[in-house]
């Protein structure tokens, strides 16, 4: 083991797990103020239900390689017998519960993107219960199959590539937002309350928070302190810039000025679409990604809920999994075996996007039969789970938590 090694995935876990208060904060600031509180509390709980859940089973259902390929068994409940010495695998540079460490911050952050789904008209209870059959039935069994050893997903089974969870964090999440919001229903002034966003310096801290602990998402999933933790350093730059730029240039084009929460959302959507492909691909490509994936986004926002009718109030959907589709894409035309291994169809292996897509298209199914499930069991233990019309009118603060974030405040914005 190295110490080097050990030291930089720490830190990498640390700076991902500062990801969900920044996620809470990006949120936050994009409802209404009776919201507020509520939607912070969606990411904030999950803190520790995440933590929790993982120590006393996760961990062993995700990476315990019991080699089925789909999920793991129970040899490390109560993270018993996981190894400050030895690697989870035999040439890992850290040991396994560093490795543990670092993977439950994904545990964590991933279930809380969907929450930016139904804002405004879930009952926390109902939520509270959602996340965690969702966690059980959908993340764990995916981040086995992707990451664990021997996963039917990932390079040991049909070969896709998802060097930080473009299959497992945000098309998992972003389909499961997609199909939750459709379930619940829209909003009650769903016309009127799209993008009444009342805070945008809380949506800018929230969206910088992101970006810097993107850099431990991505970097640290190298899981050494190595050239291809730079790489991927300088991918996950590249590609949120490229994105950020991109952003402005389709709000000038579409409303002829850039907006602050256009670039915000811009950089999170280029650092969702070069997740899969950080350690892939090239940093000029990584470009081209973040370049691409903004406008592909904008028009899902812009026009593609219009279209479709499905009320996704934070935009999870439209952000995380079509950014995380595209990003997987992308990574099947331009990861390079010289930077990660692989070579994508741009490099001559058209079996690579073959691989890609039937790795998302796996996941797809997963999240959208998960969702379901989860939705149904959640109905069982909570009954109805959308809050009653009066509640949704004052505002879910008050209504579920008894707060509010602005005491001055008594209007229903």
């Amino acid at each position: 083991m190295n110490a080097g090694d050990i030291g930089f995935i720490l830190i990498c876990a640390a700076l991902v797990f500062f990801m969900t208060p920044g996620l809470a904060c990006f949120y936050g600031g994009l409802v209404r103020k009776k919201n507020v509180v509520n939607t912070m509390m969606t990411s904030i709980f999950i803190i520790g239900t995440g933590i929790v859940m993982w120590v006393l089973f996760g961990y062993s259902l995700s990476f315990a390689p019991t080699g089925n390929g789909i999920i793991g068994d129970f040899r490390w409940l109560g993270l018993e017998g996981v190894s400050l010495e030895a690697g989870y695998t035999e040439s890992a540079a850290i040991p396994n519960m560093v490795f543990c460490a670092f993977q439950m911050m994904f545990a964590i952050i991933t279930p809380a993107l969907i929450t930016g789904a139904v804002a405004g008209r879930m009952k926390f209870k109902s939520l509270f219960v959602f996340i965690i059959f969702w966690t059980i039935l959908v993340y764990y069994p995916l981040a086995h199959m992707v990451w664990a050893q021997g996963g039917l997903l990932g390079v040991e089974g049909l070969g896709a590539l998802d060097f930080a969870g473009g299959d497992v964090v945000h098309i998992s999440s972003g389909i499961s937002a997609l199909v939750l919001c459709i379930l619940l229903g829209k909003r009650r002034d769903y016309e009127h309350a799209a993008y009444r966003i009342h805070n945008i310096p809380t949506v800018v801290i929230g969206a910088s928070i992101l970006m810097f602990g993107w850099f431990g998402f991505n970097a640290g999933s190298a899981l050494a302190a190595n050239g291809l933790a730079a790489h991927a350093f300088m991918t996950t730059a590249a590609s949120g810039a490229a994105a950020l730029l991109s952003w402005m240039a389709c709000d000038i084009v579409k409303n002829g000025k850039p907006t602050l929460i256009g670039a915000c959302t811009g950089m999170v959507a280029g650092l969702v679409g070069i997740t899969p492909g950080a350690g892939f691909v090239p940093v000029w490509a990584a470009v081209i990604i973040g370049l691409t994936t903004s406008p592909v986004c904008y028009l899902m926002i812009s026009y593609g809920k219009k279209k479709f009718g499905f009320d996704d109030a934070l935009d999870a959907f439209s952000c995380h999994g079509t950014g995380g589709v595209w990003g997987g894409l992308m990574t099947g035309i331009f990861a390079k075996e010289s930077v990660g291994g692989y070579n994508g169809l741009l490099y001559g292996d058209a079996t690579q996007l073959g691989a890609q897509i039937l790795g998302m298209v796996v996941t797809i199914l997963i999240a959208v039969a998960g969702t379901f499930i989860c939705y149904g069991l959640t109905r069982l233990l909570t009954g109805d789970i959308r809050v009653e019309a009066k509640d949704e009118i004052i505002g879910l603060d008050i209504s579920q938590h008894g707060e509010s974030a602005y005491p001055s405040f008594n209007g229903l914005e």
